[in-house]
């Protein structure tokens, strides 16, 4: 009986002339194999590089936080001190004392200037982000002939100089008969403003359409959808514009000195002018009052950034991210 030959089959699977290439090219190149000792110096200078970036970067982060907090916090150290004691520097005072706050209350009506302040900021906080938004909302939704250099003109309008238009908006509101009175501060921001529409036409642009289209298949009004749909997915970029508008009325001098006359209707920027020529180096030289009006003005903004701080965070970070 035979057995049947088993035919050898291990260069069935090769490819012709595959042999001849791998004889000629040789085997593939290996990367260098380091000794366990070099492998170790390596990883111990990566680790040492990592670490001195660190710390660079915290230094300075550490350095920049010192100079932008000292001010603040000489502000503070310098309105529990004496008169005598405001400009030695020492960030925790020698001699204690709470009479400064009640020298500013009692010289001044800071009360009143805070409301004054207060109302202007929030009307002008909340109309130019509402109009801003509207305009936005437009240019960057709806498709339009012309829309591109309508545009253009918007932001063109940001290349002025406030002081260029400075006289004839005097003379608007003067023929009104509202100089004198707190509304040129916050009125004017019912027409909106370039710069705050350019940010929220941003975040506009980067809104998914799939909602807006099930909405008008639903019967949707444009309303609805803005009030509804838009403003909700776009919350960052309108407390951004809020928090934006609210400091800049609420630190705003030069309006104030342009068109309030009578100390009952100062914002706190222009009773704060106003304490400077009574109590400054023009007046009586009463430092520990300026300084402690500082602080009573100041502290409202530090709270209303640290409320808004994480939709601050996030809008600044998402701005711009289409055009």
């Amino acid at each position: 009986m035979t057995t049947p030959a088993v035919a050898d089959r291990s260069g069935a699977d090769e490819q012709p002339g595959q042999g001849t290439r791998a004889a000629v090219l040789g085997p593939p190149p290996q990367a260098p194999v380091l000794p366990p000792a070099g492998r170790s110096r390596e990883r111990s200078r990566r680790r040492t590089g990592r670490i001195a970036l660190r710390t660079a970067v915290v230094a300075t982060l550490v350095l920049l936080t010192v100079v932008f907090v000292y001010p603040l916090v000489w502000l503070l150290s310098a309105s529990f001190k004496p008169r005598s004691d405001v400009f030695d520097n020492r960030l925790i005072p020698k001699t204690f004392t709470v009479e400064n706050y009640l020298t500013v209350w009692q010289e001044a009506p800071i009360a009143l200037w805070l409301g004054n302040t207060l109302v202007v900021t929030a009307l002008a906080a909340v109309t130019v982000t509402l109009t801003s938004a509207l305009v936005a909302w437009g240019f960057a939704f709806y498709r339009f002939r012309g829309r591109g250099p309508l545009f253009t003109l918007v932001l063109a309008t940001m290349m002025l100089p406030g002081a260029v238009t400075l006289i004839p908006t005097f003379l608007i509101w003067n023929q009104l008969g509202l100089v004198g009175t707190n509304v040129p501060l916050w009125a004017g921001n019912l027409f909106g403003s370039a710069f705050y529409i350019f940010l929220l036409r941003q975040f506009f642009l980067g809104l998914p359409r799939d909602p807006f289209e099930a909405a008008m298949l639903d019967g949707a009004s444009s309303w609805t959808m803005f009030w509804r749909i838009a403003l909700p997915l776009c919350k960052p970029a309108i407390v951004l514009t809020f928090l934006f508008e609210a400091q800049a009325s609420w630190t705003d001098l030069m309006r104030p000195l342009i068109y309030l006359q009578d100390s009952d209707t100062f914002t706190i920027p222009r009773g704060l002018k106003a304490l400077v020529d009574q109590f400054g180096a023009g007046g009586e030289s009463q430092w520990e009052v300026v300084v402690t009006a500082g602080v009573l003005t100041t502290v409202p903004m530090i709270l209303l950034f640290f409320l808004g701080q994480r939709y601050f965070v996030d809008g600044v970070a998402t701005t711009g991210s289409k055009g």
